[in-house]
């Protein structure tokens, strides 16, 4: 009737009824007397080949197509046969379903085996009415336009997809078209999920948004919920500007039920802006998340929904370069602005939500020339290096306190070379040997980085593992060994050191290369409580003593292990750790590296244990 009565008057209405048929020929004899009405079977018409341009179907597919039985693909086959037969070429089938797998699954197969361009439009303005309209907790499901266009002869299917107004993606397979409806649908699902129930006391929900054309995500969305509480908003959307994301705050469950507490929402979605996208400003970024955030909101919500932030802005990252390693996979360096600070970063795409190194750059203005860039090596921005560097200190100062004798480290693992170039500078007393498989990280580390290599520091390209056996067999020593070298291997409970660099063998020679008066340190991270604990014991089978520190809000736990006797109780730990902690903040001072304590002695003691 709208059609008709916006100037669309040849209209013929169908319907298998004939008291439907007799009720809207009343209803329409007056106001409409050019509309046709004619009692019709669908599967058998009795019109001439060719008759019409367009045949629109309100309903009548999911009402035919009830199964997936041979009976009803038959009947099914006759509707669709017949609709074809009564259609001019270049003509359309307009059909409004909701798309079940075994409808999708037909419709896929039998209309580009028929030569019919097909179309599937997900229909978002509809649902927001239905929406709109049912109040209560009743379920919304997804609608889809049906556009099948009949063509003489197709040599290749055309199969299109459409997310309400946006650009239609073209597939080159029914499976992509298929997998783009039920992605659809599982969304809905997760979302009515939401509506009808709240999430406190599991786990977090974690959807990924894309745009229609593009194959990696634009948003991750991770949907929480709490408790009902007096002072407590019902729902709202917290937005994490670029460069943030890798922030315990942001990339953690434990640390997004933080943010949730703060923020004081029973339903907070916490949303993470993606590498390798642009964003111009906050608002936009709003305006492209207001449907995905309002269709996620608990039933029943008729206030607006407020969005958080951490200030009007939507972040800066710029990728300087992006490379690939045979080792480590594809990866970046990246500068992104925070707290008024620019990090430059070393980003691994297989991990992306850890920085594999990260350093401060500062601007050094020269008087009558171009301000440079400079990297500050007093910054630490993994603060498990901190903590390792502690040890350092014990091992090469208060073990042999002669200044004139230079201490020998090793360090296995460079990455960007954060740990070493702080050492390099901060401690003058060390000489390091830096171990890296990786040649890729190497140049990096100094083109990026800023890593420089002279009579005190030289980076070896091989294999940890090999280095270690070598140093063994040729009776090399160092006052202090560290470990911090991350597993390729994401399923694992362990992820940092891989456990071959556990392996009793391997601790054996550790043991003889730092001799009775080194240090060996490792950065452990250990999601998995049985494999920490059997890492321990390793350790505590070689080493005489094993001291741990676990950082707050993290999962880096740093292990200092030694030979000498010592060292057996916690107490005689943390006299030896708290002398070589107050040294340590005097070394940065002294080479001006910052102007204040970096180390807070006190709660670093603390935290010290013995297993």
């Amino acid at each position: 009737m709208d059609m008709y009565d916006t100037g669309f008057r040849d209209i013929t209405n169908i319907d298998i009824s004939p008291v439907a048929i007799k009720k809207m020929i009343d209803i329409n004899a007056r106001t409409r007397p050019d509309m046709k009405f004619l009692q019709m079977d669908a599967t058998s018409m009795t019109f001439g080949d060719e008759s019409f341009s367009v045949a629109l179907d309100k309903g009548t597919l999911d009402a035919l197509f009830v199964d997936d039985t041979d009976d009803t693909k038959a009947t099914v086959e006759r509707y669709f046969k017949e609709i074809l037969r009564t259609m001019r070429n270049g003509g359309r089938y307009v059909g409004i379903s909701l798309l079940q797998e075994h409808i999708v699954n037909y419709l896929s197969e039998f209309l580009p085996k028929n030569n019919c361009m097909l179309r599937i439009v997900h229909c978002l303005d509809v649902e927001r009415a239905n929406k709109e309209k049912n109040t209560d907790d009743s379920l919304s499901l997804p609608v889809f336009v049906v556009i099948a266009t009949k063509f003489k002869n197709l040599p290749m299917p055309i199969l299109e997809f459409g997310l309400g107004n946006d650009k239609m993606q073209r597939f080159n397979s029914t499976m992509e078209l298929i997998n783009a409806v039920k992605s659809v649908q599982k969304a809905a699902l997760v979302c009515n999920g939401l509506a009808r129930s709240s999430i406190a006391g599991h786990n977090e929900v974690t959807l990924d948004l894309y745009r229609a054309t593009e194959e990696t995500p634009r948003y991750t969305l991770h949907i929480m919920d709490q408790p009902p509480a007096r002072g407590v908003g019902k729902y709202a959307a917290f937005i994490v500007p670029q460069g943030r994301e890798i922030e315990w705050l942001f990339a953690t469950p434990a640390g997004r039920r933080k943010l949730q507490a703060s923020a004081k929402y029973q339903r907070l979605a916490v949303v993470t802006l993606h590498r390798d996208q642009v964003y111009s400003t906050l608002d936009e970024v709003k305006s492209e998340l207001a449907t995905s955030i309002t269709n996620l909101a608990p039933a029943g919500l008729t206030e607006q929904i407020p969005y958080l932030s951490l200030g009007s802005e939507v972040g800066k990252r710029e990728t300087l370069i992006s490379g690939f390693s045979k080792i480590s996979g594809d990866f970046r360096i990246e500068e992104v602005e925070a707290d008024g600070k620019t990090l430059r970063r070393l980003i691994f795409l297989s991990n992306q939500f850890v920085v594999q190194s990260e350093a401060l750059v500062k601007t050094v203005k020269i008087k009558g020339k171009k301000n440079r860039k400079k990297i500050d090596f007093g910054y630490l921005a993994c603060h498990h290096h901190l903590y390792m560097s502690v040890g350092v200190q014990l091992a090469t100062s208060l073990q042999s306190p002669k200044k004139d004798v230079q201490k020998d480290v090793l360090v296995i693992g460079l990455g960007g070379g954060g740990l070493c170039s702080f050492l390099h500078s901060a401690l003058p007393q060390t000489r390091i040997t830096a171990v890296e498989i990786d040649p890729i990280m190497l140049e990096i580390a100094e083109q990026y980085f800023e890593l420089k290599q002279d009579n005190r520091f030289h980076v070896v390209i091989d294999d940890g593992l090999a280095f270690v056996e070598r140093c063994r067999n040729e009776d090399l020593h160092f006052d202090a060994v560290l470990f911090d070298v991350d597993s390729k291997d994401l399923s694992l409970g362990m992820s940092c050191p891989p456990k071959s660099f556990l392996a009793h063998e391997i601790l054996l020679h550790i043991k003889e290369i730092i001799g009775p008066k080194g240090l060996f340190m490792l950065n452990l991270v250990c999601r998995d409580e049985t494999l920490r604990a059997e890492a321990v014991a390793n350790l505590q089978q070689v080493f005489s003593a094993v001291c741990c520190y676990k950082l707050d809000e993290d999962i880096n736990e740093v292990v200092y292990c030694a030979n000498d006797d010592k060292y057996k109780t916690v107490e005689q730990w943390k006299k030896q750790m708290g002398n070589a902690g107050r040294g340590l903040n005097c070394a940065i001072r002294e080479q001006k590296l910052a102007n204040e304590d970096t180390l807070d002695v006190a709660d670093f003691l603390s935290e010290l244990k013995i297993e």
